[in-house]
């Protein structure tokens, strides 16, 4: 079954509109961070919809009162969750233009698969107005996979990122679902490669970083968090790619995502 946990974050505000719209609308790997466009997700993995808001009205103490809700359908319409709208507050900045937001969706290591549709609500409760957006998404069978991949600027994960600091290290998050366990032992045998290139196609590392688990994982754990450090001593746009072995099942995938480096402050 599905959990959910949603999270808006406010920080610019538009005074002159008179209707609530979302913009700049796009699944990412985390919150706010790179834009992912493979709309399949493995069981497990997490569903997180970034967007901005435009046209949210403050009242007379200068806060912004809203609420976010949400509902899942399957492909035969029926509702399989539904996230209440709940009331939040925020004070509003002066000037800008929009409102980062985001809502994520956690989904089961048991969801079944096939297709569904994410329904998100946002309402200004002062001005009385909202706005809908509307994504699908496919849910893969279960099988090997890797899942929650996000971007974070410290290495416990708390604090996400699209972007890192050039010579500065990042941190690339993701866990490993669906794998086997040798009959010897029961423990799993998963290894991962990471290789990042520029825009050229050209290697920004000296080498790959390689990393695997094989050992000390209790039977009842389904997912492998694994973490990479990585440091990229020039700034632009590049290419991040996951190469993940079941050494057990013998199943490979990969997976791979933008990220930018810029100069550090």
């Amino acid at each position: 079954m599905y959990s959910i946990s949603l999270a808006a974050v406010l920080v610019m505000v538009v005074a002159d509109r008179d209707r609530l719209t979302a913009t700049n609308v796009r699944t990412t790997y985390g919150i706010l961070g790179p834009v992912r466009q493979d709309p399949r997700f493995h069981p497990g993995d997490d569903f997180v919809l970034s967007f901005d808001i435009e046209g949210a009205k403050a009242n007379t103490a200068g806060k912004i009162l809203y609420s976010v809700g949400m509902d899942i359908t399957d492909s035969q319409g029926k509702v399989r969750f539904r996230q209440i709208p709940t009331d939040q507050e925020a004070d509003a900045p002066a000037g800008g233009k929009g409102l980062p937001a985001c809502a994520s969706l956690q989904i089961g290591l048991d969801q079944d698969p096939g297709a569904y549709t994410v329904r998100v609500t946002v309402k200004d409760r002062v001005a009385g107005t909202h706005c809908e957006i509307t994504r699908t998404c496919q849910i893969l069978p279960k099988e090997f996979g890797l899942v929650r991949l996000t971007t974070t600027l410290d290495p416990e994960g708390k604090i996400p990122t699209a972007f890192l600091q050039q010579s500065k290290p990042g941190w690339i998050n993701f866990a490993a679902v669906g794998f086997g366990r040798a009959k010897s032992g029961g423990q799993p045998h998963v290894s991962v490669v990471m290789r990042v290139s520029d825009e050229a196609g050209r290697s920004a590392l000296a080498k790959p970083s390689m990393g695997e688990i094989t050992k000390d994982v209790p039977s009842g754990v389904r997912a492998l968090p694994m973490q990479f450090a990585l440091e990229i001593n020039r700034t632009g746009k590049f290419t991040v790619e996951l190469t993940a072995t079941d050494q057990v099942s013998g199943q490979s995938v990969k997976a791979s995502f933008p990220i930018t480096v810029t100069t550090a402050k």
